[in-house]
C-alpha cells in the first residue's frame, strides 16, 4: 500500500511508465493499425505513429461516443444495465466488442448485461475484486440505485470508473433531461468526481479518470451534462490508443491484479466491525485521497502535452484583473466563456472558474485559480436541494474562502434544471446581478419566479456571442420522419469532409414518434462553444406543414435568411393556407422562401412518410455549405450505410430521393401585399384554465416563459386528465374517411385504433334532427330506434391505417384520404359527435367486440407512435372499467404516451370519473401498485366496519337494504357503481344528524370497488421489476397486471430484455440474441392461484376481450401478457399493419394465445385453455418479415440460419408445453 501511494507524486511527463506485460500487442504502444481502435471501421482513423500537437485526427461525434471510445481502451469488463439513460455509451462498447476491437490490454471488452442498475453495480464490484478493470455507464435514477455499491467500491479502494451523462431525478415529475442532481447525490460516497463541459473534454477527461483511478486506487465518476454534452455532436480531436497506453501506469495495473481476491493467496475482504475500530478504519483511507488532486493534475498535464490544451483542476478564463466572476461546471462553462468574450470586449472585467475536479475539492488549487482582484463571485449550481442552506458547489466555495483575509462577496444561484436552456443573456444577467451593491443570493436564472421571487431580471438584450462566420440552421421535424437522422448524417458529412467545425444538438418533446423534433446545427471556421439553442438562424426548414400554424418558426430567422417549407400546397394554395403572421414576417425580413412536396416524392418512391433524404438533399442545395456534387456523393454513401440492414431496395429508393430532393425545390416569390397581410378573425371558445394557460403555451414551444405561479396547485405533480383532447395536432398526411354504405358496424376499426380517434356513436331521434349536414347515419344493427355513425377525429389521427387494414367489409368501409381535403368538414362533424350522449346497450353486448366500442374510451389521442401496439389494450381496459381504475405505471413507453406534461391522454368520463394514474419509478412499479391496493383496502375495511356498526341501529328500510347490499357485494366489480349510487342516495334521504352516518358519507369515494391495475413493459416485468412483480402476484391479493410485451426495451431504443427471443437483433444483442425468451406466464402459473393470459389483439379480438374481463373479475392476482408490435421491430409491411403482424405471429406459432383460470379448476375443469390453433404458416418467413430478424441474415449470414433454427425450435418447445397443459 505504501509503495503505491508514493507513486502518486511522480511526474508523469518526466518518467516513462512501467513496461506493460508481454501479452500486450506491440502495435498498441506504437499506434500501428491492427485492430487496436474500436472506431477504426466507423471513423477511419489514421492510427499510425505518434500524433503531434499540431496535427491530430479530427472526427465528428457526440459526448457519449467520445467517453465510450476512451473507456474502451482501459476496460476489460463492462457491467451494464441496458436502458440506463447513458446506454448509448454501453451500446457502442458492446458493438465494438462484437466486432472484435481490442483495448490496450490486447482484449475485446467483455460486456455483461444485468437485470438492473443495482445488479450492474454489484457485478462491477465483484469483477473488480476478481482483478478485472471494470467500467459502467449510467445516469439519473440508475446512478442512485448504484449508490450502496459505490460506498463499498470506494471503501475497498477499487479503480472503478463510472461514466455518467448527468441528468435530473424524478421528484414531483420525471425528467429525462440534464442537470447535476444525480451526481450531487453521490458526492458523499468516496468517489472522485470529475466534470467535463464539452464533447472534447468528455474524451480527454475520460482518459484522466481511468488513468487516475488505476494509479490512485480511488474510483472515479466522470460526468458530463446529459443531452447538452452527451448528445451534442461536435468535431473534435481524437486521442490515440497508442498514446493512452504509454500514459498507463502498468505497475499499478499489476499491483491491482495482485490485490485481487484469489485462493492462491487468500484474504477475507469486507468484515463486520464493532464500535471499537470502525471510526479508525474510515479515517485510514485519508492518505489515498490527499494525493488525488495532484495526481489528476499530472495526468491532465500529460493530456495537455499531447494535445496543446490546458486542463487544470480549476481553469480560469477571462480578464486577468476581473472584479466579478462566475464559478460553474459542465456545459454551461462554454456559454459563459462566449459571453465573457463579448462583455470584456465592451470594457467589463469578468471571468469564469471552470470546475473540473469537484471531489476531492482542493481548496489550494481552487484559490490559485481565482484572480486576486475579484470582489464578487456568483456560484452556479445545476441542481436543487430543497431544505438545504444552499446548493453544494456554492457551499464548497463559501467554505474555501472561510477565514481568508479580504474574502470576496459570494452569492449562489440555480440554473438549467432539466436541460433548461442556458443562454448568453442569462450569463449576462448573473454578471449584472453582481454589479448591485447587495447582489441577490440564492437566485434563479432562466425562469420567472413570481412566487418566492428568486429569479433575476431578464437581461435587456439578446446577446449574439457566436463567432463571426458561423452558419446556424434549424430544422423542425416530426418524430420518425427521419429528420434527426438526416441531420446527424449532414453534420458528419460536413464535419468529416471539410475543414469546418460543426456542432449539432437535437431538442425533442416527450412524445413518441410523431412528436416534435427541432435540430440545431452550426458550422464555422472557428471552434464552436455555443452550448445553447439557436435563436438567430441563417436557415430554417419546416418538415411538416401542420407546424406552420402551430409554432413560431420565423422569429429566429435572420433577415435575408432561407426558409424551406415541405408542404402539399401549390403556389396558389400558399396564399390561402399560410397564416398572416407568417406572410408578414417572410416579407418584412426579405426571406428567401422555398417549397418542396417531399411527402408526394416519398410516396411515389415507396418511402411512406420518410422524407429525410429528400429534405437533406434540399438543405445541401440551398445552404451551399459544401459543393453540391460532393454533398450528393457523401449523402449516397451515408444512405448505403444507414439502410444496409433494410436491403438494397430501400437503399435505391433513398438514393433516388436525393436526386428528387435537389431537382424539385421551387422558389416562392413573395408578393409585396404580404407585408400588409391581415390576421384572420380570432375564434375563441371556452376552455379549461389549464388548457389555456399551460397546454397551449407549452405546445407552442413557449413553456420556458411560464412563470412559477402557473404551477400553483400542481406542486405535488398532479395534473388534470383529458388534456390531449384539446391538442388537435393535425400531424397526419392521410386520415380515414368513413364509407357508410360499405360499413357492417362491426366496430373492429375502433377496437384496434391506437389513438381512439374512431368512435362509433348511437343517436336517438332528437340527436338525429340536430345533426349537421354531412353527418352520415344508418340504422343501428340490433339496436332499434337508434342510428349509427362512425365519428373520426381527423386532427388527432396519426395516419397509421390499421383501421383500414383491419376492416373486414368486402369493400372497405374506411379509406385513407389526404387530411387537407377533409380537415374543416371532419372537424365540424367530430365536434357534433362529442355532444351525443353515451347510450346504454344490453349487458350481454357490452363484452363483445362491437358492444365494447360504444363505451367511452378514457385513454385517447396519446403521444404514442402511429400504429402503436400498446395503446389499444390500455384503451380497451378503460372502456370496460375506466371509471373505477387505479393504475400504477412503470417507466417506459406507457408513461411517455400517457403522462408527458402537458399531454395527459387519460381522460375522465362525462360524469367526471376516470382512471387515477400514478408513476413511481421503474423497478418498483409492482410494489407501488400493490401499495395503492393496500391503502384502498384498508380504507374500505374501515368503511365496512362502520357500515356493520350502522346496521346494528334502526334506519329507514331503503338505507338498511342499501347498506346490506353494499356489504354483501363490496368486493365485486359487476354492479359496483349501481350499488354505490344507491347507497349515496339512501344516505342523502336519511335526515337528521348522526356521527356514524356522517363518517360513512365522508368515505363515499370508497363505495365503488376499485379496479387496480399495474401497467408496464417487458423490460420492467421480465427484468428489473421481476422480483417485485413475483412477490406481488404471490401475495394473492385482488390486483391486475398488464405487460405490454414488445420483446425489447422499446422506450429507449430497443435494448434486449429477457423477453427478447432467440435470433432477434437488439441493442446488446447486435449479433442476434443467443438465449431463449423467458416464459413469464408459465412461471406465474406455477403458483396455481394466479390468473394468467397471453393475448394478441390483432390475432383474436374476442380472446383479448374475454381475457381482460375474466382477469378483472377474478378475485385474486391476474397477469396478462399482451403481444405489442412496436416500431423497433422494423415490420416490413409498416406500422399500418401492426395488428395484422400480431395475427401473423400467432399463425406462425411465434406467439400463442391462452388463458389459465384457477376458478375453472374449482369447477372441475382444466384451468388451462390454449386459445390459438396449430400454426398454419412458416415460422421463419414470419421472422423475415421483421428487420430485427432479417437484419441478422444480412449482417451475420453464417450465424443467422443456426439462430433461426434455434428460435423455431424454442417456439415449438414452448408450444409443446402449452399443448400438454391444455391436454392436447
Amino acid at each position: 500500500m505504501a509503495g503505491s501511494q508514493g507513486r502518486g507524486k511522480e511526474k508523469l511527463t518526466d518518467k516513462a511508465p512501467v513496461a506493460p506485460p508481454a501479452s500486450v500487442p506491440f502495435s498498441l504502444l506504437h499506434g500501428q493499425e491492427k485492430g487496436v481502435l474500436p472506431f477504426a471501421a466507423k471513423l477511419n482513423l489514421n492510427t499510425k505513429g505518434d500524433v503531434s500537437v499540431a496535427k491530430r485526427t479530427m472526427k465528428t461525434m457526440d459526448g457519449n461516443a467520445a467517453a465510450a471510445y476512451v473507456s474502451y481502451a482501459f476496460t476489460e469488463v463492462a457491467a451494464i444495465y441496458p436502458i440506463t439513460p447513458s446506454s448509448q455509451m454501453a451500446e457502442l462498447v458492446d458493438a465494438w466488442s462484437a466486432q472484435g476491437e481490442l483495448n490496450v490490454f490486447g482484449q475485446s471488452v467483455r460486456v455483461v448485461e444485468m437485470q438492473s442498475e443495482g445488479g450492474a453495480a454489484g457485478a462491477l464490484h465483484g469483477s473488480l475484486q476478481a482483478g478485472a478493470l471494470t467500467t459502467t455507464y449510467t445516469a439519473s435514477q440508475g446512478l442512485l440505485l448504484m449508490i450502496p455499491n459505490m460506498y463499498k467500491i470506494a471503501g475497498e479502494l477499487l479503480p472503478a470508473v463510472f461514466h455518467v451523462s448527468a441528468r435530473a431525478l424524478a421528484a414531483n415529475a420525471l425528467s429525462i433531461f440534464g442537470d447535476h442532481q444525480d451526481v450531487m447525490a453521490t458526492r458523499q460516497t468516496g468517489f472522485a468526481l470529475l466534470a467535463s463541459g464539452s464533447v472534447q473534454e468528455a474524451m480527454d477527461l475520460a482518459a484522466v479518470s481511468h488513468l487516475s483511478a488505476i494509479k490512485g486506487r480511488i474510483p472515479f465518476l466522470h460526468f458530463f451534462d446529459g443531452f447538452r454534452t452527451s448528445h451534442e455532436i461536435q468535431k473534435i480531436e481524437v486521442l490515440e490508443y497508442g498514446e493512452l497506453a504509454k500514459l498507463l501506469d502498468w505497475q499499478a495495473v499489476k499491483d491491482f491484479r495482485a490485490r485481487a481476491l484469489n485462493p492462491e493467496h487468500p484474504v477475507l475482504r469486507g468484515t463486520t466491525q464493532n464500535p471499537d475500530i470502525y471510526f479508525q478504519t474510515r479515517e485510514a483511507v485519508n492518505k489515498f485521497y490527499l494525493p488525488i488532486p495532484a495526481l489528476v493534475q499530472e495526468y491532465m498535464d500529460a493530456i495537455n502535452q499531447l494535445t496543446g490544451r490546458d486542463y487544470k483542476l480549476f481553469n480560469y478564463y477571462g480578464a486577468p484583473d476581473a472584479e466579478r466572476i462566475i464559478i460553474a461546471m459542465g456545459s454551461a462553462c462554454d456559454t459563459i466563456r462566449e459571453t465573457i468574450g463579448t462583455l470584456n470586449a465592451r470594457g467589463e472585467k469578468v471571468g469564469l472558474v471552470d470546475v473540473h475536479l469537484y471531489r476531492p475539492f482542493s481548496i489550494e488549487h481552487f484559490l490559485q485559480a481565482v484572480p486576486a482582484t475579484v470582489r464578487k463571485i456568483a456560484v452556479l449550481d445545476r441542481t436543487k436541494e430543497p431544505g438545504a442552506a444552499a446548493e453544494p458547489l456554492y457551499l464548497d466555495v463559501r467554505n474555501a474562502f472561510f477565514d481568508q483575509a479580504d474574502a470576496p462577496l459570494i452569492v449562489g444561484g440555480r440554473y438549467g434544471l432539466g436541460s433548461k436552456d442556458f443562454t448568453p443573456a442569462q450569463v449576462a444577467a448573473v454578471f449584472a446581478n453582481l454589479l448591485q451593491e447587495r447582489p441577490k443570493n440564492s437566485f434563479t436564472v432562466g425562469i420567472v419566479d413570481d412566487v418566492t421571487f428568486s429569479s433575476l431580471p431578464e437581461y435587456p438584450e439578446q446577446l449574439d456571442t457566436s463567432p463571426p462566420g458561423t452558419t446556424c440552421c434549424k430544422f423542425w421535424g416530426l418524430g420518425s420522419d427521419g429528420t434527426v437522422g438526416a441531420n446527424k448524417n449532414a453534420i458528419k458529412i460536413i464535419g468529416d469532409h471539410t475543414d469546418l467545425y460543426a456542432q449539432a444538438y437535437f431538442a425533442y418533446d416527450s412524445k413518441k414518434s410523431g412528436g416534435l423534433t427541432v435540430s440545431h446545427l452550426r458550422f464555422g471556421h472557428q471552434p464552436i462553444q455555443s452550448s445553447y439553442l439557436i435563436h438567430k438562424a441563417d436557415f430554417v426548414a419546416c418538415h411538416n406543414q401542420a407546424y406552420i400554424r402551430q409554432y413560431d418558426m420565423l422569429s429566429d430567422l435572420k433577415p435575408g435568411g432561407i426558409f424551406l417549407l415541405n408542404c402539399q400546397w401549390d403556389a396558389a394554395e400558399l396564399e390561402t393556407r399560410l397564416p398572416a403572421t407568417v406572410k408578414r414576417m417572410l416579407a418584412e425580413k426579405q426571406i428567401e422562401f422555398y417549397r418542396i412536396n417531399a411527402v408526394a416524392i416519398a410516396q411515389e418512391l415507396g418511402l411512406s412518410g420518410r422524407i429525410n433524404s429528400i429534405m437533406q438533399a434540399a438543405f445541401f442545395k440551398l445552404a451551399a455549405i459544401i459543393p453540391l456534387a460532393d454533398a450528393i456523393k457523401y449523402m449516397q454513401e451515408a444512405v448505403a450505410d444507414t439502410y444496409a440492414k433494410q436491403g438494397q431496395t430501400v437503399i435505391e429508393r433513398n438514393i433516388a430521393s436525393i436526386d428528387r430532393g435537389i431537382s424539385q425545390i421551387s422558389r416562392v416569390e413573395i408578393p409585396a401585399s404580404w407585408k400588409m397581410a391581415a390576421d384572420e378573425p380570432a375564434i375563441s371558445k371556452p376552455m379549461p384554465e389549464f388548457i389555456e394557460k399551460v397546454m397551449i403555451p407549452m405546445n407552442r414551444q413557449e413553456g420556458d416563459k411560464l412563470p412559477v405561479s402557473t404551477f400553483n396547485g400542481c406542486e405535488d405533480g398532479s395534473y388534470p386528465l383529458g388534456v390531449t383532447a384539446w391538442e388537435k395536432r393535425g400531424i397526419s398526411i392521410e386520415t380515414p374517411r368513413w364509407q357508410p354504405d360499405h360499413c357492417i358496424q362491426c366496430n373492429q376499426c375502433a377496437f384496434v385504433c391506437p389513438h381512439a380517434v374512431i368512435r362509433p356513436v348511437l343517436l336517438n331521434a332528437a340527436e338525429q334532427q340536430q345533426a349537421p349536414a354531412g353527418f352520415a347515419l344508418k340504422p343501428a344493427i340490433g339496436l332499434p330506434d337508434l342510428q349509427f355513425h362512425l365519428a373520426i377525429s381527423a386532427l388527432d389521427c396519426t395516419g397509421c391505417g390499421n383501421c383500414v387494414d383491419t376492416c373486414p367489409a368486402k369493400q372497405k368501409a374506411l379509406v385513407m384520404t389526404p387530411l387537407p381535403e377533409q380537415r374543416d368538414a371532419l372537424e365540424k362533424l367530430w365536434e357534433y359527435s362529442r355532444t351525443i350522449t353515451v347510450k346504454q346497450i344490453p349487458a350481454k353486448q357490452k363484452l363483445t367486440v362491437k358492444g365494447s366500442q360504444f363505451a367511452e374510451p378514457l385513454q385517447e389521442f396519446s403521444g404514442a407512435c402511429a400504429g402503436c401496439g400498446e395503446t389499444p389494450y390500455a384503451k380497451l381496459i378503460t372502456q370496460l372499467v375506466g371509471d373505477r381504475m387505479m393504475i400504477s405505471n412503470a417507466a417506459g413507453c406507457s408513461t411517455a404516451w400517457a403522462g408527458c406534461t402537458p399531454s395527459i391522454s387519460y381522460a375522465a368520463n362525462r360524469q367526471g370519473k376516470g382512471p387515477a394514474w400514478g408513476f413511481s419509478l421503474f423497478e418498483d412499479n409492482a410494489e407501488y401498485g400493490f401499495g395503492m391496493h393496500l391503502g384502498v383496502a384498508q380504507n374500505r375495511k374501515a368503511l365496512a366496519g362502520r357500515i356493520e356498526a350502522a346496521l346494528r341501529k334502526e334506519w329507514n328500510p331503503e338505507l338498511i337494504a342499501a347498506m346490506q347490499d353494499w356489504l354483501q357485494h363490496k368486493d365485486e366489480g359487476e354492479g359496483t357503481r349501481h350499488r354505490a349510487d344507491r347507497l349515496i342516495a339512501a344516505l342523502a334521504a336519511e335526515t337528521g344528524h348522526d356521527p356514524l352516518l356522517d363518517e360513512i358519507r365522508e368515505q363515499q369515494d370508497f363505495f365503488v370497488k376499485r379496479s387496480h391495475w399495474i401497467f408496464g413493459g417487458d423490460g420492467w416485468a421480465y427484468d428489473i421489476g421481476y422480483g417485485g412483480l413475483d412477490h406481488v402476484l404471490a401475495a394473492g391479493e385482488d390486483i391486475n397486471v398488464l405487460v405490454f410485451d414488445t420483446e425489447v426495451y422499446s422506450n429507449t431504443g430497443g435494448q434486449s430484455s429477457k423477453s427478447t427471443p432467440t435470433a432477434a437483433i437488439a441493442q446488446f444483442a447486435a449479433s442476434g440474441k443467443k438465449t431463449r425468451k423467458k416464459d413469464l406466464g408459465v412461471m406465474a402459473m406455477s403458483y396455481g392461484y394466479v390468473y394468467v393470459a397471453q393475448i394478441a389483439m390483432g390475432a383474436d379480438k374476442n380472446q383479448t376481450l374475454k381475457a381482460i374481463s375474466e382477469a378483472e373479475a377474478y378475485p385474486g392476482p391476474s397477469l396478462i401478457i399482451a403481444y405489442s408490435p412496436c416500431i423497433n421491430h422494423g415490420i416490413q409491411a409498416g406500422m399500418g399493419q401492426s395488428q395484422a403482424q400480431a395475427k401473423r405471429a400467432v399463425e406462425a406459432g411465434y406467439w400463442s394465445l391462452y388463458r389459465f383460470n384457477p376458478e375453472w379448476k374449482e369447477q372441475g375443469k382444466n384451468p388451462f385453455s390454449l386459445d390459438s390453433a396449430e400454426p398454419t404458416t412458416d415460422f421463419q418467413e414470419f421472422l423475415d418479415s421483421e428487420v430485427r430478424y432479417s437484419g441478422l441474415r444480412r449482417q451475420f449470414p453464417e450465424a443467422a440460419q443456426a439462430l433461426y433454427d434455434k428460435a423455431e425450435q424454442d417456439a415449438k418447445e414452448r408450444l409443446s408445453i402449452y399443448q400438454k397443459l391444455a391436454g392436447r
